[in-house]
Order: C-alpha cells, then structure tokens, then sequence
C-alpha cells in the first residue's frame, strides 16, 4: 500500500508518499481501501510536532472507503461494505487498519467523499450545537471561521434548531457562503471589530454562545462578544494556543463558561458514536444539510493541502484521494 507516515516532526516537507506493507486485519479489525480521507487541523498540528505524536506519525484521522478484509469473528460489517470513521490514525494511505467500532455504515446515496468530508466536522458541529451548549430558538450564537468546513456546517445546524446565527469571515465571497449556510449577520473581521459588532447586533448585550476555533486571535474578542454568563465554546485553534490567563477575568466579564471540548469526549461509547453520526449522515442523505467539498487532492499532494489550510486559503472540506 501507498501511505504518508513522517518519520519526524517538521514542515509540510516532511511528507513524502511511500510503499508499506498492507496491513492483515486482527481479532475485532478490519482493513479497508482508502476513498477519501479528511484533511484537518489536527493534523497540521501533529505533522507540525505541536501536538507531540512518536514518529512514524500516522496522519489522518478520517475518512471513508470500502471494507476489503475483516479479522477473526469480526460481526457488523463485510468485505464490500462502504463505511466511514473518525478517529482512525494512518487515513493518508490507500488502506487503513481500524478496529470495527471505529467504522459507522455510509447511507445510500452519500458516497465516500461526503461521507469523509462529514464525520470529524459534522460530528463536531453536532455536538457542539447539542451538547456542548444546546441551541435553541432565543439563543444568539456567534461563529468563528463561518465559511470553514465547521463553520458552514455550524451555521447550518444552528439555523435549523432556532437559533439567530452570527457569523465571522474575512472576505465578502466567504460572507455569501456563510450567509448561504444560514448566518443571519456577517461580521468581516478584517473591516471591523468583532467584539463591538456582536454587541451593536445583539443591542448591548452580548451573544449567549461562542463557537471559536481560531484560538489565539479571536480568543479575547470573543469573550468581550458573550453576555453575563454566556459560554465560550474552544473547539480548536488554527491560529494557534491561547495563552496562559487569568481566570479571574470570567468572572470580571460576567461570571462566563469557558469549556475546551473534544471529539472524543463526546463520542465516548460505540452508541454515542453511532447516534451522532447517524444524525449526520442521514441529515445528508435526506438533503436536510450541505457538504462543503472545497477542494480534493491526490494523496501525493497532501503538502500542499496542508498549506492551503494552514493559508487559510480554503472554504469548506479539504479531502486527499488516493
């Protein structure tokens, strides 16, 4: 098989596609062909040694494909079978070895690239928007990076629980994305500033819900945007780590929630991981919610993936195709 593994931490330099053994599924596994695997942050951040991952460092964390062999007693799938997953390391390559209650079924009609481009982000949307700070009609929500791929997803689903959605973005085309996801105000970031905006559209007094995965940009801005004792939600930080600050300053602010969730934490049982993603995936199927692919790669360019991301040159899912 072809796969990406750096054998140190460094620049997008550091991957090279290169021959590996084609891994023999074990007790509970199963290999599956590669069709589309996600391209994320996260994996910026362990490529990069920020997220500190022993090398080889097997990048990517979904993706979606086709079941090609199972192990001993394996139950719930079959060879042909199309699946998808989160949370599986070594997605860059032309096959991966997952444990089955990593691998969801994929509807019919969805196809491997929307269903890659869906289970990171779109479980991450889900949660955040029905668990982390459940949204509903009378709650204002401001989103961070709108026309990203969790931003549009984001804004989509926060529409269709009620919500009055504020968006950011850096451009006028990224606003008409974000608007068309369902934001209901844009802030251009780079025109104006987001923390009086917020409070001039909610009149004075601040959104109930932050959802910020830019990190140590916004991180300031976003706390001045919330109301007394609204919730900020850092789900990420493509911008990079917020610094080192003094608690005392929620309570200054208005007595505010501070949370730094996690996938993980909120896909914690093989019932909460089908849930979630059942509710993402069948949302597609059903067109009751959008997949933003923006761009596709081959596997061989996932360097310059990584810099399109990294460059913020991107809207919606960036996917690698083997």
């Amino acid at each position: 098989m072809l796969a990406i593994r750096p054998k140190a931490a460094g620049g997008p330099e550091v991957m090279t596609l290169e021959e590996h053994p084609t891994p023999t599924p074990g007790p509970g596994e199963a290999v599956i062909r590669v069709e589309a695997a996600g391209v994320n942050f996260i994996d910026i951040y362990q490529r990069s040694g920020q997220y500190k991952i022993e090398p080889p460092i097997p990048l990517g964390l979904e993706g979606a494909g086709r079941v090609e062999a199972v192990g001993p007693a394996v139950t719930g799938v079959r060879e042909g079978d199309e699946v998808a997953w989160a949370g599986g390391p070594g997605s860059y390559a032309t096959h991966i070895r997952i444990p089955v209650a990593k691998l969801v079924p994929v509807p019919a009609g969805v196809g491997a690239k929307r269903a890659a481009a869906a289970m990171l982000q779109g479980m991450t949307a889900h949660y955040l928007v029905r668990s982390t700070f459940a949204l509903g009609p009378g709650h204002t929500c401001l989103v961070h990076a709108a026309a990203g791929g969790v931003g549009l997803l984001l804004c989509q689903m926060a529409k269709r629980l009620g919500a009055r959605v504020i968006g950011t973005v850096s451009t006028e085309e990224k606003a008409r994305l974000a608007r068309g996801a369902g934001a209901d105000e844009v802030i251009l970031y780079t025109q104006a500033d987001v923390e009086v905006e917020a409070r001039r559209l909610t009149g004075g007094a601040g959104v109930d819900v932050v959802y910020d995965g830019v990190g140590r940009d916004t991180f300031e801005r976003s706390l001045g945007a919330l109301r007394p004792r609204g919730m900020l939600v850092l789900f990420g930080q493509s911008s990079g780590p917020v610094p080192a600050f003094d608690p005392q300053i929620l309570s200054q602010k208005g007595s505010l929630f501070l949370t730094r969730p996690t996938l993980g934490h909120y896909t914690a049982t093989r019932e909460e991981l089908l849930q979630r993603a059942e509710d993402v995936l069948g949302a597609i199927a059903r067109g009751e919610l959008t997949i933003s692919v923006g761009a596709t790669y081959p596997l061989a360019e996932a360097a310059e993936a990584h810099r399109a991301l990294a460059g913020r040159a991107t809207t919606g899912k960036v996917l690698l195709v083997p």
